[in-house]
């Protein structure tokens, strides 16, 4: 039986943590050591924009010494994450080769909704549970150091997911820069919290209250675990009622009394408080009935994600759907009509499925070009002749939970080039990030978008069926109708022309009365 011994290291804002967990087909994941040590290096980037020498000599020390306890459990693969105090680093190449090439630890950034995504991730897997609880009206409140995510759920579907800059450390450092009183702190951080969270309400909870809230942080989520105080025979679960009368005792309570009683570090209570009253705020301003704490790490969401891509567990929940309905909803915002959104997926999907041996994407790229399809119009409802560079904005500017800033990027790029001229990857004029091969999968998704848009020029669907047949270097594409095309055909040569270029193939529109 195939055994693998992996490790997790979150490199967070205030802690860095390693989780050492065996993954079995057996046996599934199996937690069998954790580490955890405290470092503050959010205060010093959100601040100044890089960790101070002292922390950089601290967290090299400490990767080493995981490095060394990875090494004595034989640990066979691993993934260290910085989160948002690496991804804030003005110097964060310097630092992070640097700690490398020291340590042999390699560090990944994560993009905010790939770290929220990864969360989620760690939230499904507790299966039954989250399963029951997102029937109903959810809200998954994700707290950072530097931030937090809200994401609704409505009937296991993904509603939004916005962030705000409301993360505890960050909190904690505004409230040093305020001249207030410890009996005002509370009162200015709800001032802070709220005013956020009504601009948040007024966008998303016009339909009514959510039931429930998933709580995933650092300091309330092992209290509310603990069954003495969520009064529940399920611990994790705590009634709303029970949560804010439960903050008004540890408000009440002297700090170290409190740590005493809560079993948690002296040092963690100033940042135990902060999380408590953005909870507070949020209960209040969603109408919540039940809070669940399911005592989730994000060490917890990378193993489950290499044990589900090395086929240890079964998938316990369709996360590409989440992406793809999160998409949806962006294009509802932007006013999308549904049946176009519909028909470009169908042709653009066709297409890609019908060349692989020409493009060889693959699953990842198919579902980035299905989410270009959705969002290929969006750029419109701000500006009908500026709706190459609205849309690329508008998509840059949106959180779509599940992608990387890269992933996001192409996206954008694809809805851009699908309304305006191409800009190659050689051309002086071209102001980009991306390495070669992400701009020549933009490329490969461009051409295919714009084929699929000038199948459906006239917005109508005048298709009832599209076949895509390849041979002797034409991708002829069979289409059923009963109307008139001249116009798809008369317009359809510079997209060919385009589509030629990229895969050495020439798109021929080719007509049948009925079906094909």
């Amino acid at each position: 039986m195939a055994v693998n011994t992996f490790g997790a290291i979150d490199v967070g804002s205030d802690e860095i943590t390693l989780t050492i967990a065996e993954c079995s087909v057996k046996k599934g994941i199996r937690i069998i050591d954790q580490v955890t040590h405290r470092i503050n290096l959010g205060t010093d980037t959100f601040q100044t924009g890089k960790i101070s020498y002292r922390h950089v000599a601290e967290l090299k020390r400490l990767l080493a010494e995981y490095r060394r306890i990875m090494d004595n459990y034989g640990v066979t693969d691993y993934k260290a994450y910085g989160t948002s105090a690496i991804r804030e680093m003005v110097n964060r190449t310097v630092v992070l080769s640097e700690i490398e090439q020291q340590t042999g630890i390699h560090i990944d950034t994560l993009s905010n909704s790939e770290q929220r995504f990864l969360d989620y991730k760690s939230i499904a897997a507790k299966g039954e549970g989250f399963a029951r609880i997102i029937e109903k009206g959810t809200a998954i409140v994700d707290i950072g150091g530097s931030s937090i995510q809200i994401s609704l759920f409505d009937k296991d579907r993904l509603v939004t997911t916005q962030n705000m800059k409301l993360g505890v450390l960050r909190l904690h450092d505004q409230m040093h820069n305020i001249d207030a009183g410890a009996n005002r702190r509370d009162y200015i951080i709800e001032e802070l919290v709220n005013s956020q969270l009504r601009v948040f309400t007024n966008l998303y909870l016009q339909d009514g209250r959510i039931p429930n809230i998933i709580i995933v942080d650092d300091y309330i989520s092992p209290v509310v675990q603990k069954r003495e105080i969520s009064g529940k025979e399920t611990p994790g679960y705590i009634g709303s009622a029970e949560f804010l009368a439960f903050m008004d005792m540890a408000h009440g309570m002297n700090p170290q009394d409190l740590a005493a009683r809560l079993g948690i570090p002296d040092d963690n209570i100033p940042l135990f408080y902060l999380s408590g009253v953005l909870i507070r705020c949020i209960v209040r301003a969603f109408g919540t009935e039940l809070l669940w704490a399911p005592g989730v790490t994000l060490c917890d969401g990378m193993i489950y994600e290499y044990a589900e891509a090395h086929r240890f567990i079964p998938p316990t929940h369709d996360f590409e759907e989440d992406i793809i309905a999160c998409a949806e909803n962006i294009a509802r915002r932007y006013m999308g009509l549904r049946e176009r959104r519909e028909a470009m997926q169908n042709i653009a999907l066709k297409i890609f499925d019908s060349t692989t041996k020409y493009h060889g994407l693959g699953r990842r790229e198919r579902l980035l070009l299905r989410i270009a399809a959705i969002l290929h119009d969006c750029g419109k409802y701000i500006s009908m002749t500026g709706a190459a560079e609205c849309g690329y904005n508008i998509i840059l500017s949106t959180e779509i939970i599940g992608l990387s800033h890269v992933e996001r990027e192409i996206v954008a790029n694809v809805v851009r080039f699908n309304h305006t001229s191409f800009i190659y990857y050689s051309d002086p004029n071209l102001v980009t990030d991306l390495d070669s091969r992400a701009y020549l999968v933009i490329a490969k998704l461009t051409a295919i978008l714009r084929i699929a848009n000038g199948l459906d020029r006239s917005h109508t669907q005048k298709f009832n069926d599209v076949r895509i047949r390849v041979a002797d270097d034409r991708m002829n594409i069979l289409v059923g109708s009963d109307q008139d095309l001249t116009m798809e055909k008369g317009l359809f040569d510079r997209r060919a022309d385009f589509f030629e270029e990229i895969f050495g193939i020439r798109p021929v529109i080719r007509q049948s009365k009925g079906k094909v």
